[in-house]
């Protein structure tokens, strides 16, 4: 059984993930590093609640030992400078790595960017080039697995809201389509994004980077 770390559990892609893991009996236990509680009660919740999370060393102790850590907090990049995208993309998951591997250079590190994502770090897109960076630091880091899951149109399942409104909104008006969207290769669910992260801990999958369509063919294994 896996003793998991999840950050952006209060997100839409976080929660589906700790929902998946709260159902699956090969989770032994799930560590939450929010900065609001989530204020869902489950004996398999350990939440550390911390506001700044620049701040992520000071929680080196409360972590415990873990298997996986499962990164899906994510900030959009909308209106803001590379300056300041960076210090909450980069700099949160560099500082996160660094204490994932002290505790447990072994396990699986998952981290959630996106489709579009520019590993060449040269690209004019600055969100993408912010994001290659960040995954090649975490693929570089020497875990024993990485993942870099780069969703596109995701479907929320299990009642489950983004916290965008333009999303919700969005959501909304496709809502009647979803039991056709469902069906497309380019199209992935909160559900199959858990589930794949949990098979993770356990697959040895050789591509690193999985878009919607590997994960949807992941999570029909």
């Amino acid at each position: 059984m896996a003793n998991v770390l999840i950050t952006g559990s209060t997100g839409m892609i976080g929660k589906g993930v700790l929902l998946e893991c709260l159902e699956d009996p090969g989770i032994k236990s799930v560590t939450l590093i929010n900065r609001s509680p989530i204020n869902i009660e489950d004996a398999k919740i350990n939440e550390v609640l911390l506001k700044d999370f620049e701040e992520l060393e000071t929680i080196h102790d409360q972590i415990g030992h873990i298997d996986a850590c499962f990164h899906c907090m994510g900030v959009s990049a909308l209106g803001m400078s590379e300056e300041d995208y960076s210090k909450l993309t980069f700099e949160v998951t560099k500082k996160l790595a660094d204490v994932c591997y002290e505790v447990n250079p072994n396990m699986t590190f998952n981290y959630v960017s996106g489709t579009g994502t520019d590993s060449s770090e040269k690209g004019s897109t600055m969100w993408a080039r912010v994001k290659g960076r960040t995954e090649n630091y975490v693929l570089a880091k020497g875990f024993a697995k990485a993942y870099m899951f780069r969703p596109g149109f995701i479907i929320p399942k299990k009642g489950i809201d983004s916290r965008t409104k333009l999303y919700n909104a969005i959501y909304k008006i496709m809502r009647p389509f979803f039991g056709l969207l469902i069906k497309m290769k380019s199209i992935t669910t909160t559900t199959r994004i858990g589930k794949v992260m949990i098979q993770t801990i356990t697959m040895t999958q050789t591509e690193q980077y999985l878009e919607n369509p590997a994960i949807n063919d992941l999570a029909k294994t």
